[in-house]
């Protein structure tokens, strides 16, 4: 399990600095209550946007990387590490003070992500899976990412929109990777031309970008503390169902059961305890003054950093006081 895990650390990592440019340049472009396509056009415009596709590109290969040599239900889960690395990245890039509390959810994230992995330590599995088995996944898993967008959609902006369209894509993006971890056992068993000639590695394109997509939404929907937990858990437990009922993957049952459960509540705990953190939501900050009105002129980086600054508490504008 050594080499997946670390694979997929660094892939987190990758994904984690992506986040934190990609919603930077979010809050550069005006909200909308629909999902219009031309909001990836005018993301394509901004710099930061665009070093955040190749982070993103980047962890990627890593997660391919790391699907080829470990399990699904392994590789998934670690990708909750996005959320507290976004926390560090965006300290550091944008010098934000984090207080105790947020380490403290640090700590439970990554002690409740050991303890999960440890206690499930799924093993076995096949590397490809028999096409006529992709058909109940897709079904299942699509319809269900098909109608947290619908019932994200038909909800105005805030908490409830965000959270939908991010689970929306957090199913989206485990989908992807079960279809990239099938896609890569071909180009490993039977090379290019076979990996080429596979519907997978098309599949996972294709939903990989819608995902992408909705998460962009999700991003402008609302603030970090309704849609990063869905779209971090939702990831976690979706990678681990996928990689059971789809791959064949055999985790530890019977008294292990008991420590995988305290593990990932105490995972939740954290999550939800970060993203509540006031130094998170300036890492990726989101506040109801970006969803008023923009104008051409106040969407320039320099208008909306001015317009934040004099929206914000006197304590924003210094450093931020311990939670």
């Amino acid at each position: 399990m050594v080499l997946p895990i670390v694979l997929s650390v660094l892939a987190a990592s990758s994904n984690a600095l992506g986040t934190v440019l990609q919603r930077r340049a979010a809050l550069t472009v005006p909200p909308s209550t629909s999902l219009r396509v031309g909001l990836i056009m005018d993301l394509l415009r901004r710099p930061a946007w665009l070093v955040g596709i190749s982070a993103v590109t980047a962890s990627a290969i890593l997660q391919a990387m790391a699907l080829v040599t470990g399990s699904l239900a392994v590789v998934q889960p670690v990708f909750v590490l996005e959320l507290p690395l976004a926390l560090l990245i965006g300290g550091a890039v944008f010098r934000v003070h984090r207080s105790r509390k947020a380490w403290w959810a640090v700590a439970c994230i990554a002690g409740g992500l050991a303890t999960f992995l440890f206690s499930l330590a799924p093993s076995g599995g096949r590397h490809e899976v028999p096409g006529l088995w992709w058909l109940p996944a897709l079904l299942v898993v699509g319809g269900t990412a098909t109608a947290l967008v619908i019932a994200g959609v038909r909800r105005p902006l805030g908490v409830g929109r965000a959270a939908l369209l991010a689970a929306g894509a957090a199913l989206g993006n485990t989908l992807a990777a079960a279809l990239m971890k099938s896609s890569m056992a071909v180009l490993d068993d039977r090379g290019i031309d076979a990996f080429l000639w596979s519907w997978q590695t098309y599949g996972f394109a294709v939903i990989g970008g819608a995902s992408l997509w909705l998460l962009g939404a999700a991003m402008q929907a609302g603030p970090i503390i309704a849609s990063q937990p869905a779209l971090t858990l939702t990831d976690a437990v979706s990678g681990v169902v996928l990689g059971i009922t789809l791959y064949g993957e055999e985790p530890r049952t019977g008294i292990w059961t008991v420590p995988a459960l305290t593990g990932f509540a105490l995972l939740a705990y954290g999550i939800v305890a970060l993203s509540r953190t006031r130094c998170l939501a300036n890492c990726l900050p989101l506040g109801e003054e970006d969803h008023a009105p923009v104008s051409s002129a106040d969407r320039e980086p320099a208008v909306i950093a001015q317009r934040q600054s004099a929206t914000r508490p006197p304590h924003y504008r210094t450093e931020h006081p311990p939670l």
